[in-house]
C-alpha cells in the first residue's frame, strides 16, 4: 500500500463510494451523528495529518478528531506501543500495572515543578465529560458546597452535569431539570465583549464583576464548590482568555478558598505549543481535567490532577470500568517521549506563527474576516457580514464545504459556528500549513468575490 503523500480530490464530494457508506450510516444510526452532515465523506484510511476517503480522495485533516490525535494518523513508535501492549494486557480497571505507572511518570514530568510533588492523578470514565463530573463532584466533596461557577461561551462536554456547565442554550434548551447551581459569568471575549466594552478602556471588568460577586454578602450566590474555566474557548469559537481576567479569576478564587478548575481537555498535551495552556498565564490551578489527546493517537483517556489536600474521596467514589485502557497508558506515555524527542512543542509554536502569519494577511484582505486568533495549533478565523455586522454563519458553513471540496478539512464553532477553526495534528509540516493556508485564501477569495 502506498503512502499517503499530498492532498488530492478527484471526484464531487461526496464521492460515489462514500456516499453509499453515508446512505448506509443515515439509515441505520442515531439522529445525532454530527460531523457526516458537513463532512461528507466515508474513510478508508490515514497517515499523518492526511485522510483519504473511499473515492481515494485524499483530505489535509485539520480536525485531528477534535484535536484527539496530536502525533497524527499511525505514527509507528505509538501503533508499535500499541501492539506491544495489545499482545500482554488491555483491561485492568485501577489495578496498577507498569504501563499505568510509566503514564502516570510521564504525565506528571510534564507539569512545572512546583506542582510534581503535590499532584494527585485519579483515572475517570474515557470522555473528558466524565473527567469534568469527576472534577465537580471532587470539589463538591472537598469544599461540602453545591455551587459551581461556569463561563458564558464555555463547552464542557455533553453529559447531563458537563452539558450544564456548557454555555450553549441550543443544547440545554430540550433538557428539563439540569444540575442545578450553576451560575454564569462574562468570559474575556474581548472581540465581542459580553458587557459592551472595549479592550483599552475596560479594566477588564468581566474580572470585576466576578470578583464583586463572589466577595458581595449581598451578592445572591453562597460561595461555590468550584469555578471552571478554559483558557482557550475551542467550541466557543477559538477565544483565549486575557491574562490579566485569568491571574485576577486565580487571586479571587484562592482568596476565598474556592478550587479553580482548568479545562484543559482541548487545549491540553501540547495544543497551544505548551503541555498546558495554563503554563502560559503564569498560574497553578487546583485540578486539571485532560482527556483528548492524553494517548496521542485516539485510544480514550481522560484523567483529572489536582492538588493533594483535595483528595478527599472515599473509595469507589468516582469510577469508570474503562478507566484502566492500558493500550491508551501505553501509548500516551510513548507519545510524551516522542513529543519531547522530536521537539513538537517547538513545531506546534513554529507552525502557529506561521499559519497566523497568514492569517492576519488574510484579514487585511477580506473584509469579512472580522477576526483571527488563538495559540500554537488551535486557530480560528471569525466571519462576520461587514455591511450588517451580522455573524457570518453562512459564509463559514460555504468555507467548510468548499474547502472540503479542495482537500482540507476544517471545524466550525463560535456563536451561530461563525468561527472556521484548524486543529490539525501537532507532526503539522511548514508544507501542509502553507496548504491549508492557500486553500483558505482561494475559497474565501472566490466565496466574498
Amino acid at each position: 500500500m502506498t503512502s499517503l503523500t499530498v492532498p488530492r480530490v478527484s471526484t464531487e464530494i461526496p464521492g460515489p463510494r462514500s456516499a453509499g457508506l453515508l446512505k448506509r450510516q443515515a439509515d441505520r444510526e442515531s439522529n445525532a451523528r454530527s460531523y457526516p452532515r458537513r463532512l461528507p465523506i466515508a474513510v478508508a484510511r490515514a497517515e499523518g495529518s492526511l485522510i483519504e476517503d473511499l473515492d481515494g480522495n485524499v483530505f489535509l485533516d485539520c480536525l485531528a478528531g477534535a484535536g484527539v490525535l496530536s502525533l497524527g494518523h499511525g505514527h509507528p513508535d505509538l501503533v508499535a506501543a500499541a501492539e506491544r501492549q495489545l499482545r500482554t494486557f488491555v483491561h485492568g480497571l485501577d489495578l496498577p500495572t507498569a504501563p499505568k505507572d510509566d503514564f502516570v511518570e510521564e504525565q506528571l514530568s510534564m507539569l512545572p515543578e512546583p506542582m510534581r510533588h503535590t499532584t494527585r492523578i485519579q483515572f475517570c470514565g474515557p470522555t473528558g465529560a466524565n473527567a469534568v463530573d469527576a472534577a465537580v463532584k471532587l470539589c463538591k466533596t472537598h469544599t461540602g458546597r453545591g455551587d459551581v461557577v461556569s463561563f458564558q461561551g464555555g463547552f464542557h462536554g455533553s453529559t447531563h452535569a458537563a452539558m450544564a456547565l456548557t454555555g450553549l442554550v441550543e443544547q440545554k434548551a430540550p433538557i428539563a431539570n439540569g444540575m442545578p447551581g450553576v451560575h454564569f459569568f462574562p468570559y474575556s471575549a474581548c472581540h465581542d465583549c459580553p458587557l459592551g466594552l472595549r479592550p483599552d478602556s475596560c479594566g477588564t471588568n468581566c474580572a470585576t464583576y466576578l470578583e464583586k460577586s463572589l466577595r458581595d454578602p449581598n451578592g445572591g450566590i453562597a460561595k461555590p464548590a468550584a469555578v471552571i474555566l478554559e483558557l482557550v474557548q475551542g467550541e466557543g469559537g477559538v477565544i483565549p482568555a486575557d491574562r490579566d481576567f485569568v491571574r485576577r479569576v486565580r487571586d479571587v478564587t484562592r482568596e476565598l478558598d474556592i478550587p479553580l478548575i482548568v479545562d484543559e481537555v482541548q487545549t491540553g498535551c501540547g495544543r497551544t505549543g505548551t503541555w498546558f495552556a495554563f503554563e502560559q498565564y503564569g498560574i497553578e490551578p487546583d485540578v486539571i481535567v485532560a482527556s483528548k489527546a492524553l494517548s496521542g493517537m485516539g485510544l480514550p483517556a481522560a484523567v483529572i490532577m489536582y492538588h493533594e489536600r483535595l483528595d478527599t474521596w472515599a473509595p469507589g467514589a468516582h469510577s469508570g470500568t474503562f478507566r484502566g485502557n492500558q493500550m491508551a497508558f501505553a501509548t500516551g506515555a510513548e507519545a510524551i517521549r516522542v513529543i519531547r524527542r522530536d521537539g513538537i512543542l517547538e513545531n506546534v509554536r513554529a507552525r502557529g506563527e506561521q499559519l497566523m502569519g497568514r492569517l492576519h494577511a488574510l484579514r487585511e484582505r477580506c473584509a469579512w474576516v472580522s477576526d483571527v486568533r488563538g495559540k500554537g495549533l488551535m486557530l480560528g478565523i471569525e466571519l462576520t457580514d461587514p455591511e450588517t455586522g451580522a455573524r457570518g454563519s453562512a459564509l463559514a458553513k460555504a468555507v467548510q464545504s468548499a474547502a472540503l471540496a479542495e482537500g482540507l478539512i476544517l471545524e466550525l464553532g463560535g456563536r451561530d459556528d461563525c468561527v472556521v477553526r484548524l486543529l490539525p495534528p501537532l507532526i503539522l509540516t511548514e508544507a501542509e500549513a502553507d496548504f491549508a493556508a492557500d486553500v483558505l485564501d482561494r475559497v474565501l477569495d472566490r466565496l466574498t468575490a
